[in-house]
């Protein structure tokens, strides 16, 4: 355990490049050991095959052979995988900068392993036709023997440089693949995978219990019961042994980048839309995984556009336009309106820098957008140093009289309190208004137009001129609820510009 401890901690000190040099490396090397060591195991032990002093010494000649060949193959392999990995490799490079990986070497990268698995199908093709050419002189069933079985084992041993390779340049894929996703390429399905860890671990071994079969019943006197019975056996149990093995490593290659595009679901359906799953599968996965970011980004930017649109028209407009849509025109409602506006602005542009009347006028704003919200009503535009409030439209109110009431004694405590620096009037009225969209389907606002809008901006400006710098139509009292109305008391009428007849008005208690 201490070893395997050190050898984890040395690996992890490695440079990302050594570590996939390593990894890869090592593998090819290990599979394919195994895979000559199977054969030769095969050939003396287990395929029955003809016996005779000649055969015999063919059969210690083709291992002897065979191993020969495995030195002098592993060394071109090497060779060959060296060439193949190392364009790849050193985009792993700190020095390698993303922003310029190109769209060829991006196919590059997610060829890798499509041209080491076929050179090493290569090498054991050539070794298989070598034996069968050699051993075939001594016995014709010897050399067709030799030469399946080898096939058989080269197949098997390439389908694991395959997974092997796509396995351990998952880093390189995913370094590249986040820069894109390249224009033409073949793109390896998992249905390929999984077609590799069937031969792998199921059709070899089948179809060399098939063979073996065929030979029986060809040529009987030349294997025993017994001898069938243990290669059936061997081959059997190597069946289920790698089988299980290529199968796992097939489903977790598949299944790890699901399971990471399921838990990046997840916390997109939670509301986290800063979510981006690392793209490193080379099948449809990885294609997947590149649409899902792309996804994302659009919900990205959809979320930061509905955001700007909320904040130019207000959250309930937004929300209201999201659903139903944009038409121009508008519809009747009862609404309550509440106009504020700062007293003495022109002296305050006079005499102060624009940095700090911006600053003043932000504060200002902040209270009025705080108090309209918190008491469920609607700002519908700024007008330079005016606020316009609306209750009642684009929601509906459940109590808009007693909610705009409740606003403006609080905004006037709130104005009073936090931005001292600026004396402001508010004038609130109530009535039948028309509330839609107003403009161009090119350019548009919502807005609300009647006798309530023009009648709080009237009262704002006689506001001016009271102590309590609030006035209010006396309609929007008698319909407030009585814990409500016992903060107002009525004032004397007055006539706004634009009427004849007087208005009853109220202000705050003192």
């Amino acid at each position: 355990m201490t070893f395997r401890r050190q050898a984890s901690h040395w690996f992890a000190h490695l440079s990302p490049e050594w570590q996939v040099r390593l990894a890869l490396g090592s593998g090819l090397t290990v599979s394919n050991l195994v895979g000559v060591g199977v054969v030769a195991v095969l050939c003396l032990f287990v395929v029955p095959l003809p016996q005779s002093p000649a055969v015999s010494d063919a059969r210690v000649q083709s291992v002897q052979l065979g191993l020969a060949f495995a030195v002098l193959g592993g060394v071109i392999g090497s060779y060959h995988a060296w060439r193949t990995l190392h364009p790849v490799v050193v985009m792993l490079r700190p020095s390698e900068s993303a922003g310029t990986i190109s769209d060829r070497q991006r196919r590059h990268v997610l060829k890798a392993p499509r041209r080491i698995f076929l050179f090493q199908l290569f090498l054991w093709v050539w070794a298989a036709v070598i034996l069968a050419a050699v051993n075939w002189r001594a016995s014709l069933t010897l050399g067709v023997s030799l030469g399946l079985i080898v096939a058989l084992a080269g197949s098997a041993t390439s389908c694991v440089t395959y997974l092997l390779s796509e396995r351990s340049l998952r880093p390189v894929a995913r370094r590249v693949l986040a820069t894109g996703i390249p224009a033409r390429r073949w793109v390896p399905s998992v249905r390929n995978r999984a077609m590799f860890a069937w031969w792998l671990g199921t059709g070899v071994s089948v179809l060399g219990i098939i063979l073996l079969g065929v030979g029986a019943l060809i040529e009987p006197e030349d294997i025993s019961l017994d001898q069938l019975a243990v290669t059936i056996v061997v081959v059997g149990a190597l069946a289920m042994a790698i089988g299980l093995l290529s199968s796992y490593a097939a489903a977790e290659a598949s299944s790890e980048p699901i399971r990471t595009l399921r838990e990046a679901v997840e916390r997109v359906d939670h509301g986290d839309l800063e979510v981006e799953v690392p793209i490193y599968d080379s099948t449809e996965i990885g294609l997947l995984q590149a649409g899902f970011n792309q996804m994302v980004q659009g919900l990205r930017e959809r979320e930061h556009l509905r955001d700007l649109f909320g904040r130019h028209v207000g959250e309930d407009v937004a929300r209201a336009a999201l659903e139903r849509g944009i038409e121009l025109g508008g519809e009747e409602r009862e609404v309550a309106v509440l106009f504020v506006d700062v007293i003495g602005s022109t002296s305050l542009a006079e005499n102060c820098p624009p940095a700090e009347v911006v600053e003043l006028l932000n504060r200002f704003f902040a209270v009025v957008i705080d108090v309209v919200h918190e008491h469920e009503g609607f700002v519908n535009k700024f007008e330079g140093d005016a606020a316009l409030a609306i209750w009642g439209a684009p929601v509906e109110s459940q109590d808009l009289h007693t909610c705009t009431l409740k606003a403006a004694r609080t905004m006037q405590r709130r104005l009073a309190e936090e931005v001292p620096e600026l004396r402001a009037s508010i004038g609130v009225s109530t009535g039948r208004a028309v509330a839609g969209n107003v403009g161009t389907p090119e350019r548009y606002e919502y807005t609300v137009i009647g006798d309530p809008v023009n009648e709080a901006a009237r009262l704002t400006t006689a506001a001016k001129q009271t102590d309590r710098l609030v006035l209010v139509n006396c309609a929007l009292v008698a319909g407030a609820t009585a814990e409500e109305a016992r903060h107002w008391e009525e004032r004397d009428p007055i006539t706004v510009r634009g009427r004849s007849e007087p208005t009853r008005v109220a202000a705050p208690r003192s």
